[in-house]
């Protein structure tokens, strides 16, 4: 009788101890999501697919007049908007991309992996394949995508206050019908115009500078005092001469 009650004391304890590992080893997992899913912790020296959309969900965290690469490479400049991107969110701003980074990240995107505040239907107002622009539909579309995560950003910065974008990606003929320049960068699908509502435009165009544009044209700029642009052409070019940019 004693032997029978001390083994069944043993396998209560077993079984506490089993559920507290189990306890321990989830703690702090990421909750995946239906969008893209990390499977390791993302740190310096480290490369791959992964890395990359990582990057673009960091990508309006560079630091005033910079630009992160989207190369899938895990460097210092990743690491220092990685950690722009968690001081941002209160989390601990280590560089490092781990389960606490990808949580907030899950809680940012939606379905199609655009931010919670920004979408296709919003940067495409032109059609609805993104295609007859001057790249691919895909390459337009992932454009977007990276413009989108950047406009997060900026929304954020300001406040969490609405940014409204009143035109994005545009075809050749929708670029024609608006009287768009033969090179605009609506073509490529990276171009967002934003006009005034919770925000100047003035001060849109000043905030960003911090946000991986290295397009920014606002008023004072000709043709551009009612809607601030901005884009991710080759060089800089920011002209708003009237908000002293």
């Amino acid at each position: 009788m004693l032997r029978g009650t001390v083994r069944l004391i043993l396998s209560v304890v077993m079984l506490a101890a089993a559920a507290l590992v189990g306890t321990v080893t989830t703690a702090g997992t990421a909750q995946a999501d239906t969008c893209y899913t990390w499977n390791r912790t993302l740190s310096q020296g480290m490369s791959g697919s992964d890395v990359a959309e990582l990057q673009v969900r960091v990508s309006g965290y560079p630091g005033y007049g910079n630009v992160l690469a989207i190369d899938g490479s895990y460097g210092p400049a990743t690491a220092a908007a990685v950690k722009r991107f968690q001081a941002a969110y209160g989390l601990s701003a280590d560089g490092v991309a781990g389960p606490q980074t990808f949580s907030k990240i899950y809680a940012l995107q939606d379905a199609d992996c655009t931010p919670a505040h920004f979408s296709y239907a919003e940067l495409n107002q032109c059609n609805s394949t993104w295609s007859g622009g001057a790249v691919s539909a895909a390459t337009a579309k992932r454009n977007a995508l990276i413009s989108m995560w950047k406009l997060e950003a900026m929304r954020h910065a300001l406040g969490d206050a609405p940014i409204r974008v009143t035109s994005g990606f545009r075809s050749y003929s929708c670029n024609s019908a608006v009287g768009g320049s033969s090179n605009s960068r609506h073509l490529y699908g990276d171009g967002v115009d934003l006009g005034a509502g919770s925000h100047t435009l003035c001060r849109m165009a000043q905030q960003a500078r911090y946000h991986g544009f290295r397009g920014i044209l606002g008023p004072g700029y000709p043709g551009h005092n009612d809607h601030t642009h901005v884009d991710h052409r080759s060089s800089r070019f920011w002209s708003a001469s009237s908000c002293g940019i």
